[in-house]
């Protein structure tokens, strides 16, 4: 048990994202039911620790840091995005999946270089729509994780009681879009 116990916890450590106990059992080979009592071993071994590490199992199994010791990740290892990037990030999370072209007429034509940063960071995908003319554009697990996010984005947008307008002047100064600043500061300071 203990071989397996440390097999997980190197799975769990390379990862760095959520994983359900059937990945782990098909990475590791081993039957699901013989891990997921590992993981519960696993999870108890971390929690009698006083170190900065946990096993989070809330939506699967994550290997984090404690809440307490999260300012030092955020200064060692930030996702930085500048505003009109941040806002760029709002709207596709607000009405994912988005279609690259909607995106553009919402943000302006810099929404293609938000969409490329945003892309390496790993906070959203994009792939090609059915008809091949355009991309369709949505957040990741990653971009839940970074922001603390649980559940639907549907619902955060509900309680926040957010509308259509997540329009804002775009980087370029161009003033065809109208801007709705507190839409985008209530979600910013929820994702931040």
């Amino acid at each position: 048990m203990e071989q397996l116990k440390s097999r997980i916890e190197a799975v769990l450590f390379v990862t760095a994202r959520v994983l359900q106990v059937n990945e782990i059992a098909e990475i590791l080979e081993e039957e699901p039911e013989a891990v997921e009592e590992a993981l519960l071993e696993l999870i108890m071994d971390y929690a009698s620790r006083e170190g900065a590490l946990e096993i989070d199992d809330e939506n699967g199994y994550i290997l984090q840091v404690k809440q307490e010791h999260l300012d030092i990740v955020e200064k060692l290892c930030p996702v930085e995005l500048k505003p009109p990037v941040l806002k760029t990030l709002t709207v596709i999370a607000l009405k994912e999946p988005i279609r690259q072209s909607l995106l553009k007429d919402l943000r302006g034509s810099n929404a293609y270089e938000h969409v490329q940063e945003l892309i390496e960071k790993g906070l959203i995908s994009r792939h090609k729509d059915k008809n091949g003319r355009s991309y369709n554009i949505k957040t990741t697990p990653k971009f839940a994780e970074y922001f603390k996010l649980k559940g639907d984005i549907r619902a955060l947008v509900k309680t926040l009681n957010i509308d259509n307008g997540v329009k804002d002047e775009p980087e370029d100064g161009n003033s065809d879009v109208t801007a709705n600043e507190g839409v985008n500061n209530e979600l910013t300071e929820t994702l931040g």
